[in-house]
Formats: C-alpha cells, sequence, structure tokens
C-alpha cells in the first residue's frame, strides 16, 4: 500500500492553475500572431504553419510523457477523421474571424462553443437538459443575438458582419469537434492520439491550399507565422499539464481569463477597444458559457 502511495503524483493545485493561467495567454499571444499577420499570408498557410510547427513541442511532450509512440495507436481512423474535419474547419473559421474583428470579440464568440456543445450534446448523444444547462443556453444565444444586432442594424462595416458570421459557424463547429473527442474518449482513445491526429490532418488541410497561391513571408512574417505554430502547440501542453496538477473544478474559473488577455493584448498592439456589442454581449455569453459547461467528473 505505501508503494502504491508514493507512485501516485503529487497534487500541486497552484501550479496547476498557474500552468491553466499560461496555456490562456499562450492561445491570446496565437490569436496575436494569427492577427498581426494580417491578409499578407492566405489563411491556408497560417493553418499549416500552425499546425505543422505546433507538432515539434507535442511530439517532444509526447515523448517525454513515454507516449511515443505507442500512444498514436488507434481503432478508431474514421471517428478521428471526422473530429479532425471539424478541428480543422473550426481552425479555418476562427483564423478568419480574428482577421475580421477585433482580438476580444473573436475571442468572445468562441465561447458560445460550450452553449452549443449543450445543444448538440442533447440532440446526439442524449444528454440530458437541465435547467441550469437551459438557462445557460438561452444567455449564450441571447450574447450572440446581441453580438449580431449591430450587424443587422448597418452599424458593422461588411467585414464586421461577415466576421461576426464566422464567429458563430466557428463555436459550431468547435462544439462538434468536442463531441466527436467526447465519444473518442468514451471508446477508449488516449488524449495522445486525439491530439496528435489532429495536428496531423490540420496540417494537410492548410497544406492543401498550396495550389490557390502561397506567399513568401519576409522574415517578420516567416517568425510570425513559426510563433503561432509554438504558441499553439506550448498552450495545448501547458493545459494538459494544468489538469494533472489540479482538478477541472479548480482550474474552470481561470479559463475565461483568455478574454481578459484579448482585451489587453488587442489594446497593446493593435490599439482595439470592445466596443458596446462586446459589453452588451460579453457579460451574456461568459455567465452562459459557464453554465452551460458539461458537468467535470469527480
Amino acid at each position: 500500500m505505501k508503494a502504491v502511495a508514493k507512485s501516485r503524483p503529487v497534487a500541486n493545485e497552484r501550479l496547476g492553475i498557474t500552468l491553466r493561467i499560461l496555456s490562456t495567454l499562450a492561445f491570446a499571444l496565437m490569436g496575436v500572431c494569427v492577427k498581426a499577420l494580417g491578409d499578407t499570408v492566405p489563411l491556408g498557410q497560417v493553418v499549416f504553419f500552425r499546425s505543422a510547427v505546433a507538432l515539434l513541442p507535442l511530439v517532444a511532450f509526447l515523448w517525454w510523457r513515454g507516449d511515443w509512440p505507442k500512444g498514436l495507436v488507434t481503432s478508431r481512423p474514421f471517428a478521428h477523421i471526422g473530429r479532425c474535419v471539424l478541428g480543422a474547419a473550426a481552425m479555418f473559421t476562427s483564423f478568419a474571424t480574428i482577421r475580421l474583428l477585433p482580438l476580444a470579440e473573436a475571442t468572445m464568440l468562441s465561447y458560445l462553443a460550450p452553449v452549443m456543445l449543450a445543444l448538440l450534446g442533447w440532440a446526439l448523444l442524449g444528454e440530458q437538459l437541465t435547467a441550469r444547462r437551459i438557462a445557460g443556453v438561452a444567455l449564450g444565444l441571447a450574447g450572440a443575438a446581441a453580438f449580431c444586432l449591430p450587424a443587422f442594424a448597418g452599424v458593422l462595416p461588411d467585414a464586421g458582419g461577415l466576421g461576426v458570421l464566422l464567429g458563430l459557424v466557428t463555436a459550431v463547429l468547435t462544439a462538434g469537434a468536442l463531441i466527436q473527442v467526447r465519444r473518442l474518449t468514451l471508446l477508449g482513445e488516449g488524449a495522445a492520439a486525439i491530439a496528435f491526429w489532429f495536428a496531423i490532418v490540420s496540417a494537410l488541410a492548410g497544406l492543401a491550399t498550396l495550389p490557390w497561391g502561397w506567399a513568401w513571408p519576409g522574415p517578420v512574417g516567416l517568425m510570425l507565422l513559426v510563433a503561432t505554430g509554438l504558441a499553439g502547440g506550448l498552450a495545448h501542453i501547458l493545459m494538459t499539464l494544468s489538469f494533472t496538477h489540479a482538478e477541472a473544478s479548480a482550474l474552470a474559473p481561470f479559463e475565461y481569463l483568455a478574454v481578459l488577455w484579448a482585451v489587453a493584448l488587442g489594446f497593446a498592439f493593435f490599439g482595439e477597444l470592445p466596443g458596446v456589442a462586446f459589453l452588451l454581449a460579453g457579460p451574456l455569453v461568459l455567465i452562459g458559457a459557464i453554465i452551460a459547461r458539461p458537468a467535470k467528473p469527480r
């Protein structure tokens, strides 16, 4: 019994929370790199670098954990393909949203994913919609409507309206990908296989856009492309490590720091200030996401 107790990892909640905060910062910095690239680099090229470069820290992390290469074996390749296609499509629309909207608004729209996940979980997996979850869905949808009002009223430029639409599409695609992740997990697939094959398929999806023309980036553009991949890969690793040191319930509140990072970094790098739609819809979306998020197993 003593030997078993010694072999268990010692929980360090403070370290787990620190890692989770750093992961939200890394995700926000990835958004900064995508936005800084602007239209100088085609979207597919950005997706390729984000996924291909992220494989470097991801493979190193899997090797360090002892999951390379045995953890990549899967008996359900077609289920992985479905998850990867949805996730890759979400990456395309997410990066397009970041290009078209201020960083804070684009980040906030991504938090509609838990709301969509609650609806898809009920429709596809037969999960129960409790009164709490219904309230979260209602608040999230109200926030989405508040985001859309300026576009419908003609206050936003055409690109802004398209950005809101793509942000909503991103939330739906992300929720669909998370449904597939949940299915794969229930079927016994490991996190290493899910993460690795997603990066591979996303990189291939980005590479498939090469015939439509890629740009030859200058030194700054190349640095931003590489930084996009490194930040995305590092963010995933930090998030994974955080769950090994603290329970999900302790980490959940810090997930939403990504919005604050987006506001601060959007102002620091691009002089962006949150608009009226953000101030109206933001609290509704965040509260809805917190309430609608799936219950974590204890």
